[in-house]
């Protein structure tokens, strides 16, 4: 079982992003992931929850390169990129830079398909079109980063080009992962993804029946079974830990909710004590 953390500026501020990424190196833990939202309006809701309109959803590309320049080794990934509101062929270069400049650290990426029908209209997406879109772009993400100095084409439903390069590379392959808790994600990170990654609010006989389509998505499309990530809390125990290993999780991605920035890190470090053994 591997063990990452989250960090959502718009709770914690950005003010706190560094020191929480560097104790989390120290500790021990694989990786930091940070979340992404566009655009916020009032009255918005998201599960039921109202999201206060004023709430500052950093980019969390921009802020995993500033992680990136004040950490060795901490992995990099996002806990979802809302992936149809960016174009493919901008987003590879932005992608692959922060790979080449972190020295291949972009290896948690998670990508989703978003659940807020005002960002998708500020993109200037239809909204329906969202899942059609995210298939799209997995697609031309790894093609353009495979693609040699002879150019790739590319000609889908929303992304067109022909004999294109784009440089830098990553340094070797970014696994993208699906996020997602609804039949199409499953679906999605069968046939495309190296990982799924679901939300929180499936029941456990949901999870189970899921990650089997996973499964089955992606054994019949002749893919490698992906890996299985789920979020957890700094208050697992190790017999829950054990549980989620017997279902097949392979990572657990834990947030710290402590009310300030020391309590948030005495998390860490109490959970470093449990699950990572060399701390």
């Amino acid at each position: 079982m591997r063990f990452a953390v989250s960090y959502n500026p718009a709770f914690h501020g950005l003010a706190g992003l560094v020191a929480f990424a560097r104790h989390a190196e120290a500790c021990g833990f694989e990786g930091l992931l940070l979340p992404e939202h566009l655009a916020s309006r009032p009255g918005a809701e998201l599960g039921g929850w109202e999201i206060p309109p004023t709430l500052p959803y950093a980019g969390p590309l921009e802020c995993l390169a500033h992680v990136a320049a004040v950490t060795d080794r901490l992995l990099l990934g996002t806990g979802v990129l809302l992936l149809p509101y960016h174009q493919p062929v901008t987003l590879a270069k932005r992608l692959a830079t922060l790979d080449v400049l972190s020295g291949g650290r972009l290896r948690l990426v998670t990508v989703g398909v978003g659940a807020l029908p005002h960002e998708a209209s500020a993109a200037g997406v239809d909204y329906r079109t969202r899942g059609r879109r995210a298939d799209e772009a997995l697609d031309v993400l790894r093609l353009l980063w495979t693609g040699g100095p002879e150019g790739v084409s590319h000609h889908g439903e929303f992304v067109e080009f022909d004999e294109l390069c784009s440089y830098p590379k990553p340094v070797g392959t970014i696994p993208i992962r699906v996020g997602g808790s609804s039949r199409a994600a499953a679906r999605r990170a069968g046939l495309r993804g190296d990982g799924w990654f679901p939300g929180g609010s499936l029941t456990a006989e949901d999870r189970v029946a899921l990650f089997d389509l996973v499964r089955e998505t992606a054994a019949a499309s002749g893919r490698p079974a992906p890996d299985y990530t789920r979020w957890g809390s700094t208050d697992l125990t190790p017999e829950a830990v054990d549980a989620l290993a017997a279902e097949g999780v392979t990572r657990v991605v834990v947030s710290a909710a402590g009310a300030d920035p020391q309590e948030r890190l005495d998390e860490l470090s109490a959970f470093a004590a449990k699950f990572l053994s060399h701390v």
